[in-house]
């Protein structure tokens, strides 16, 4: 019996998720096109500068994210490698605290401001409850992360995202869990005068049936869940110990193991 971790929930094979940045008010465009389409993002946001221009102001935050993710920025959006101790615990727990006031749930992910990050800082986010933080080096792969706390994204969406797209929906089949993670900030869009870009990324990549759409704390749950089961040291027994359900390969068929489930599977 051949057992793999091939897949995401319901069996999807692969999963895509966006990450933007700054939190300013071109993400009400940006959200407006995703929720078009079916794709989920999370939005790495500075509590500092909310109500001030160009940027969303507090009272829109829970509405306008609402079904995608809000996640640290920091307050102030230093160069993290560049501050005190002191410094660094205010900037990240205080956005945590900012954010969670606004939309009500546990702020657990990050993305490094500036792209400005070190091994040592990183092993220090899970102390401050942070459980993955997004860097800006592009793999151009799409692969899982080894360290979520030093995630590298596959690209940028200027780094020709729809061939990258096209790479995505023909990837090999001996690619194993495929994730395509595209990140940017939304104010480049209105910049660069090329909103119709992530309009057709988006048009493109929506509705697949073998995609699951996801947030970034959405994948690292999911992967954590998947990595926390339980097997019998011939592998025909299984436990699930997470709040959620997972899908594993078994002879190259999926096969669900339920929340708090035990599965003999032979």
């Amino acid at each position: 019996m051949r057992i793999r971790f091939d897949y995401y929930p319901n069996g999807k094979r692969k999963a895509l998720t966006m990450s933007y940045d700054d939190g300013q008010v071109y993400d009400r465009k940006l959200v407006e096109i995703f929720n078009k389409y079916g794709i989920k993002g999370t939005f790495n946001l500075n509590s500092g500068v909310f109500d001030s221009e160009p940027y969303v102001s507090k009272e829109e935050i829970k509405k306008l994210y609402e079904g995608h993710e809000v996640a640290v920025h920091t307050v102030d959006h230093p160069y993290l490698t560049l501050i005190s101790k002191e410094e660094l615990v205010y900037q990240i727990m205080e956005d945590r605290k900012n954010l969670e006031a606004l939309v009500g749930y546990q702020v657990r992910g990050m993305a490094y401001p500036f792209g400005d990050y070190s091994h040592a800082l990183a092993k220090e986010l899970k102390s401050f409850g942070i459980e993955y933080s997004r860097t800006v080096n592009s793999t151009r792969s799409f692969r899982i992360p080894n360290d979520f706390l030093e995630w590298h994204p596959t690209c940028h969406h200027d780094q020709d995202v729809i061939e990258k797209l096209n790479d995505f929906k023909n990837v090999p089949a001996w690619e194993q869990m495929p994730l395509f993670y595209v990140w940017g900030h939304s104010f480049e869009f209105e910049r660069n005068g090329n909103w119709e870009l992530i309009e057709e990324f988006c048009k493109m990549a929506s509705f697949d049936e073998d995609v699951w759409y996801a947030t970034n704390i959405e994948i690292v749950n999911y992967i954590n869940a998947l990595k926390s089961l339980k097997f019998s040291a011939d592998g025909s027994i299984v436990y699930n110990p997470s709040a959620i359900p997972v899908w594993i390969g078994v002879d190259g068929e999926a096969v669900k193991i339920d929340s708090g489930e035990t599965k003999l599977l032979k």
